[in-house]
């Protein structure tokens, strides 16, 4: 039987990749997106109570009644927007089932979807699946004199025609660390307004933006908020990546349509991790004391990739900060991202796996991903190791 695959130009991610090859060379992983370090214990004794207390079976298929109760509390308090637990969020199995059952819901064959370069991995072969064709809109990539990634909401403007169905947000902005703020929703609004578009915000990085400034969440603005799905991740805020737990908020209709996917997908999440962090949720300090626990570590890894050769980038939120290596190699960044395990000890993620073909030269700049959500030692181990290159 000949197979033909529904993926054909997909392989294994960039971050399997790079972490077995982080394993093999026992290389210092800053690459993979996830912490070395446990979750707060309190809310591990909460699991551990939750199983106690008999929450081993399957839970209500769009979450237990007081993690739904807990998010829509936490919105209000935040962003001044009130979902209806019940019939508006719906816990996922982490923050990528709740975007591949949302682009699964709603793309058919025929629909485009508007997607930002650099952009996640998941997000094209999700569209793919649907049998929708991804429209992609380039940032503009940094400058000498503008070390950062920007929007360029025009092309956005441009990009939108009679078969877009969907406009695919990621802010903060993995892998760029961008940030919106009011002036970016002011402008979302007047690009979508009369469009009759859906917007899909993955919202991973809610609680983790620096330098005193605020996210700026499409559920803060009730006209963006109508037609938007707005995703967030427990996994992020609580360092628990390898729960795989997240969230979605949307209005009634769209939520609907969303949980008769989900309900076939996965059918539900783990019971007693939701009731655990149900209990966790009742303490805001948590999440609203995140910023500035990734803030130092942000500052600790800038400061010291200031004593390498590497030209570290500004990093607005998001645990990841991305550094210029010109000054060190012109190797395309797959390549040189390889090369600084294998000859160096430290792994990082190529930028060029965030686009549509990494080998591209419009791929390359030059950029290496550097995941801060290690400890202290870890980073001051692999600062080490690079001021050596």
């Amino acid at each position: 039987m000949k197979l033909e695959s529904k993926l054909p130009e997909v392989g294994t991610t960039i971050f399997t990749v790079m972490s077995q090859l982080a394993n093999e060379h026992k290389a210092i992983n800053l690459g993979q997106g996830f912490p070395d370090f446990n979750p707060d214990p309190k809310l591990l004794a909460f699991v551990a109570q939750a199983m106690a207390d008999g929450h081993n079976q399957y839970p209500p298929m769009p979450g237990v009644a007081p993690l739904l109760n807990a998010v829509a509390a936490k919105v209000q308090a935040l962003y001044d927007m009130a979902y209806a637990p019940q019939t508006e969020i719906t816990i996922t199995s982490g923050a990528t089932e709740a975007l591949m059952a949302t682009i699964m819901a709603f793309v058919k064959p025929g629909d485009e979807v508007i997607v930002i370069a650099p952009f996640y991995d998941l997000y094209l072969p999700a569209i793919k699946l649907a049998g929708g064709t991804p429209v992609i809109v380039p940032m503009r990539p940094p400058t000498i004199n503008d070390p950062s990634y920007r929007m360029d909401w025009q092309r956005v403007r441009d990009a939108i025609g009679r078969k877009t169905r969907l406009l695919m947000l990621n802010f903060p902005h993995n892998p760029t660390g961008l940030v919106l703020n009011d002036d970016d929703l002011d402008t979302l609004e007047t690009i979508v307004h009369g469009t009759g578009i859906m917007l899909l915000s993955d919202e991973a990085y809610e609680h983790i933006i620096f330098d005193g400034k605020k996210h700026q969440s499409l559920a803060r603005r009730k006209s963006l908020a109508a037609h938007s799905i707005v995703i967030s991740s427990f996994g992020k805020t609580y360092h628990t990546t390898g729960w795989k737990i997240g969230y979605c908020c949307a209005p009634k209709a769209i939520t609907a349509e969303i949980r008769k996917v989900h309900q076939f997908m996965v059918f539900t999440v783990s019971s007693p991790m939701q009731h655990a962090l149900a209990h966790y949720m009742q303490d805001p300090e948590p999440y609203l004391s995140l910023s500035a626990f990734y803030q130092k570590k942000r500052d600790r890894l800038h400061a010291g990739l200031l004593t390498t050769r590497f030209r570290p980038l500004p990093s607005q939120g998001t645990f990841f900060l991305l550094a210029d290596y010109r000054r060190i190699s012109d190797l395309p960044e797959a390549e040189f991202a390889r090369w600084l395990t294998v000859e160096h000890g430290v792994t990082v993620i190529p930028v060029s796996a965030f686009y549509r073909d990494p080998n591209h030269p419009d791929s390359n700049h030059q950029l290496a991903r550097f995941c801060f959500a290690k400890q202290d030692d870890t980073l001051d181990a692999a600062v080490a190791k690079l001021a050596a290159i």
